[in-house]
């Protein structure tokens, strides 16, 4: 009698995705020869992922050169030619790392929280970022929102958003009652606390005031400032790079708070370290274009159902890649087919949205 190889302590939610679970889930009968012990299950599903890999870098491009030659109609790689694409290549550069951020930190961040569900917009991160710029335009009217929008106020705001988050961190797990889950529903209400009090202030503005404010609460590549790039894309591709290196580390975590210390790892430290660097990935993005509450949502979602492993190395790419089409294509369909509409938030937390919905249903449990 053969016994089951996942221990009976992995959580539902990451049992079919880990290590243990890889070795057990092969074609064929056991002792086949077709067996595979690692993050593919056979050599199909090798095979299936670098063809999705290819497929997907394969989209990026040509939706690259479509995003940079779309309504250029001077001759093709002539002088003004090059100056018109020239101009659109800072919102690539945007787009692709507003993807990168969300796409990274709500993947590491549903591993942490052993959770496929939320994101990391629950800590209240965007809510902080609407009552900031409510409280500029409340208390400095709409001239001192264009006064206070430099590196400073950019420093200031991402500063704060760390800071709360870190702080909430460190309260939350100092104590032996401390748990995730009271740091999750925490942040909830200190969301929904923040969220309230940005609407009182919200409906105390005129209405000339509350439509300059309302152009900056919706996520929107045109809101980003490109003279930020030279300091946010280092700190995020340092934040990346970090998070990246201790994918293994997300690995193990996935398997739950018992047996990752049981094979001796620091699982409230890890767990600490995680979502400092996450925090800073949605500090970033969130000053730099606004909230986009789904978007990481839905190419994490995306992501898990492509990829089918527990290990991140794998799945992180095609989360990227995921996000720069679906961010991308909506940015060129309100940018060109729509141009009337320029907030990206419009298609993406539609799909999001529904994507959420259709888990939800589906899964029939938060």
């Amino acid at each position: 009698m053969s016994a089951d190889p996942t221990p009976l302590t992995t959580p539902n939610s990451a049992r079919a995705n880990t290590p243990i679970a890889a070795a057990s889930t092969s074609e064929g009968r056991p002792g086949d020869v077709s067996r595979h012990v690692g993050p593919y299950a056979s050599r199909t599903h090798h095979r299936r992922y670098y063809v999705i890999l290819g497929g997907l870098i394969v989209a990026a491009l040509a939706l690259t050169v479509l995003l940079l030659t779309w309504g250029n109609s001077y001759p093709l790689l002539s002088e003004k030619w090059w100056r018109i694409s020239g101009m659109r290549v800072d919102s690539l550069v945007v787009i692709a790392l507003v993807t990168f951020c969300h796409s990274f930190g709500t993947v590491a961040f549903q591993t942490v929280t052993n959770n496929r569900i939320i994101t990391p917009s629950i800590m209240g991160f965007e809510s902080l970022y609407v009552l900031i710029q409510t409280s500029i335009v409340y208390f400095f009217g709409t001239t001192g929102l264009v006064e206070l929008s430099g590196l400073t106020q950019f420093l200031m705001q991402t500063s704060m958003m760390v800071l709360f988050a870190v702080l909430l961190y460190s309260w939350l797990f100092s104590g032996k009652l401390g748990n995730l889950h009271i740091m999750l529903l925490v942040g909830i209400i200190l969301g929904t606390g923040l969220g309230a009090l940005s609407a009182f202030m919200q409906r105390m503005l005129n209405p000339n005031e509350f439509d300059v404010l309302l152009a900056r609460l919706f996520g929107n590549i045109g809101n980003a400032n490109t003279s930020y790039l030279p300091i946010v894309i280092p700190i995020c591709a340092a934040t990346g790079i970090a998070i990246w290196l201790l994918a293994r580390r997300l690995n193990v975590l996935s398997l739950g708070a018992e047996i990752s210390t049981n094979l001796g790892m620091n699982h409230r430290r890890q767990v600490m370290l995680m979502l400092t660097l996450v925090t800073i990935l949605m500090a970033m993005s969130t000053s730099l274009v606004g909230p986009m509450t789904f978007l990481g949502f839905l190419v994490a979602t995306l992501a898990y159902s492509l990829t089918d492993t527990y290990d991140h190395r794998l799945i992180f790419p095609i989360a990227w890649l995921l996000g720069y089409v679906i961010l991308g294509g909506a940015y060129f369909l309100l940018r060109h087919v729509l141009p009337m509409v320029d907030a990206v938030t419009i298609i993406v937390e539609l799909i999001g949205g529904l994507a959420f919905l259709i888990v939800i249903l589906k899964r029939g449990r938060l």
